[in-house]
């Protein structure tokens, strides 16, 4: 049945997942204010672009690109196998793999998105930090979203197994 609890947790980490497409991980600029200009890395889920803004004109150049495509692969795969996990409710076990498929996408998308920072963290001024954004902790919603999802679903389970027990 598709009107489950856990239904609604893997439709939000599946969400959350397709949310880290649209919005920014983790930016940082210098730190340096009274400079004509100033220096920025910004990362998403495509790319991480390094800009310099000269203040005087408003003007921006774009420095560089790395692509990150993929953390964006990551995502869309982890969206999907979370998508036809949920079609297979009448499977519990083959779900709670799926998911267990789930986790481990997402988190090797985490860890990447963490190693392009900590790279990207090195262009310029390291003694600052940058600054973790929305599209970072999405990721960490969406695994949170799925160990609920895999407690009512063992929690399913084990209510079918004990009602055939007493059959």
């Amino acid at each position: 049945m598709l009107q489950r609890v856990q239904t609604i947790f893997m439709t939000i980490a599946a969400i959350a997942m397709i949310l880290m497409l649209f919005f920014p991980i983790w930016e940082k600029s210098d730190q340096n204010f009274e400079a004509e200009k100033r220096e920025y890395a910004i990362m998403d889920s495509f790319q991480l672009r390094y800009e310099q803004h000269i203040m005087e004109t408003g003007e921006v150049q774009l420095l560089g690109t790395q692509s990150t495509f993929l953390l964006s692969a990551g995502a869309v795969v982890a969206a999907l196998v979370m998508l036809f996990s949920i079609t297979r409710y009448k499977n519990r076990m083959t779900q709670v793999k799926l998911n267990a498929l789930f986790s481990l996408i997402t988190a090797a998308t985490l860890v990447g998105s963490y190693l392009y920072i900590s790279k990207a963290n090195q262009l310029f001024d390291p003694q600052v930090q940058g600054t973790f954004l929305v599209g970072f902790y999405l990721p960490i919603v969406a695994m949170l979203n799925n160990f609920l999802a895999n407690r009512f679903i063992r929690k399913d389970e084990k209510l079918v197994r004990s009602a055939d027990r007493i059959r």
